[in-house]
């Protein structure tokens, strides 16, 4: 439960992804199995500014719900008044993002710019939940670096502020993406027996296996996904049948690769137009198209074309061009995308 929100045991949530988690993106990972997902995090002085890009991604559907809002902020009054914009479009819940390690966000004081100040992180968490009538959640890092790992003590603090769940990335800010993500931070506030709300670990879930290690090895209520799901929604269906049978499910044929590739191209053109939705695919045909011999030259032609009925036709002749193709099965690369704010 978080708050009145029901999940389904050990829920798999998709992360808040700036520059891909838009509307398109998260209906096709919602139909793969995704339990509840999230927006790109939205800034909350842009909110108040009216600006066309953060009122844009305040669109949510009635077919993605549960679905969660994120936004970051060093203000707390800017925040809070914020957070009642976002109530008014009645998401299921609210996210703040502590954790996003991006120069420009931490410049100004917010995302995982407020790992240096537990008590400003405090407070901004209390006047967000002072402001809204949604459950509300947090989403950050083991701290600023490895001399300042003080998750422990701020889970306590933002339980005391009001918040329903939290979600932590096995990093610090300092380390960006780089290494590996370490869960036993993770696994120490989830087992303090003062910690009463639900804990989400995030950071380098790629397969099914590490999905079912790390609940039984770190104790964790749910994980949140985000680079393995660019491009392979299907990891979330292969986490759920994995943790409910212990088999691993056949890897996507390519006629599935193509259909939910053109699941998702229909889906932007409906919902930023043919010329902004041509646009936002343009990095996207590539994960899913991933392996096939000679698809760079498709790619080339896929990312030229500027008529929607060119691209979803050609499209439909790389499904008939590789079908039958067996896939072999390989790991799934977290690429890092430069925008990417993945916490």
């Amino acid at each position: 439960m978080i708050g009145s929100l029901s999940l389904p045991d050990f829920p798999l949530l998709l992360a808040p992804m700036e520059d891909v988690s838009d509307p398109p993106f998260r209906a096709v990972c919602k139909a793969n199995g995704a339990d509840l997902i999230y927006t790109e995090f939205i800034s909350s002085e842009g909110l108040l500014k009216g600006t066309a890009s953060s009122r844009r991604k305040l669109d949510i559907f009635e077919g993605e719900r549960p679905v969660g809002i994120q936004l970051y902020g060093g203000d707390e009054e800017v925040l809070a008044r914020a957070a009642a914009i976002v109530d008014a479009t009645r998401p299921d819940l609210l996210d703040i993002n502590f954790g996003c390690p991006v120069k420009g966000v931490v410049g100004k004081g917010a995302g995982a710019g407020v790992l240096k100040d537990p008590d400003r992180m405090v407070r901004l968490t209390a006047a967000c939940v002072r402001s809204t009538r949604l459950p509300v959640t947090v989403k950050t890092r083991l701290g600023w670096d490895d001399h300042s790992k003080n998750i422990e003590d701020i889970a306590e603090r933002l339980q005391d502020a009001g918040i329903r769940a939290l979600t932590i990335h096995g990093r610090t800010r300092c380390q960006l993406y780089k290494g590996e993500a370490d869960w036993t931070l993770i696994g120490r506030v989830k087992n303090n027996p003062r910690m009463h709300i639900p804990i989400f670990g995030n950071g380098d879930i790629d397969s099914p296996q590490k999905a079912l290690e790390y609940r039984n090895r770190y104790g964790v209520d749910g994980v949140m996904i985000g680079r393995a799901a660019i491009g392979y929604p299907w990891i979330f269906r292969e986490i759920r049948h994995y943790i409910d049978t212990k088999e691993i499910l056949a890897a996507p044929t390519v006629e599935e690769r193509v259909a939910v590739c053109l699941q998702h191209l229909k889906g932007a053109l409906a919902w930023a137009g043919p010329v902004h939705g041509l646009r936002e695919m343009r990095g996207r045909y590539g994960p899913y198209l991933k392996g096939l011999p000679g698809i760079r030259e498709h790619l080339k032609d896929l990312v030229r074309l500027s008529e929607p009925e060119a691209v979803i036709a050609s499209l439909q002749s790389i499904g008939r061009q590789y079908h039958g193709y067996a896939l072999a099965a390989e790991p799934i690369q977290l690429v890092n995308y430069h925008t990417n704010c993945t916490i």
